[in-house]
């Protein structure tokens, strides 16, 4: 089991293997200090595996945790890794994907990713990786549960949904492939408070 937590500025992100009580990842989510107000683990058919992140900058993070962990021990023992300095590296993350002013800053916002589409890719062998089960926390702590195995996959196309406290609601397509490159797509976008006024009159 895992369990995610923000640091008091909301500028790192951590990742804990509770079983063993270390630290598995560590994502800097920004230079500037931010209040995290929700963190969330992908569903259990997730890979690879993705944290999604709200803060009261307005902007929301994703984290892949799986490639994460590989590109930090890569860099690591590089000669440039060595020297540059983390503050550098973390700017550089490719685990890390942002979507900028998606609410507006200093908003209470919730995200949780609600599915993932997976696309395997047959021109390689298959390949052993875990999935989870996502538990979204109240304000910076996420757990996530320890399952079974899935494949390898060409790409992940994760359903992310926000929510706001003014009552805002919207729905993303993040599409992350095996170079790790990423793209959002916005699919919806309502206020909750609209329809349900709306349905309450027409009712």
């Amino acid at each position: 089991m895992y369990i995610a937590t923000a640091s008091e500025q909301g500028t790192i992100i951590r990742v804990h293997l509770i079983s063993e009580a270390t630290k598995s990842y560590s994502f800097r989510r920004g230079a500037y200090p931010s209040t995290i107000f929700s963190l969330s683990f992908g569903p259990s058919t997730q890979f690879p595996d993705v944290l999604v992140a709200t803060s009261s900058s307005g902007s929301v993070h994703a984290f892949s945790l799986g490639l994460g962990m590989n590109q930090r021990s890569r860099r690591s023992s590089s000669f440039f890794g060595s020297i540059i300095p983390d503050s550098v590296n973390d700017v550089l993350d490719p685990a890390h994907h942002v979507l900028h002013n998606v609410v507006p800053a200093g908003v209470k916002s919730y995200a949780v990713i609600r599915k993932v589409d997976r696309v395997p890719d047959t021109s390689i062998s298959e390949s052993v990786a875990y999935r989870w089960i996502p538990m979204i926390l109240h304000s910076s702590v996420a757990m996530s549960y320890q399952l079974d195995l899935v494949f390898v996959l060409d790409f992940a196309r994760a359903t992310v949904s926000i929510i706001t406290y003014s009552g805002s609601f919207q729905e993303y397509t993040l599409i992350i492939n095996q170079k790790n490159e990423s793209s959002w797509h916005l699919e919806r976008r309502f206020d909750l408070l609209t329809a349900i006024s709306d349905n309450i009159i027409s009712s």
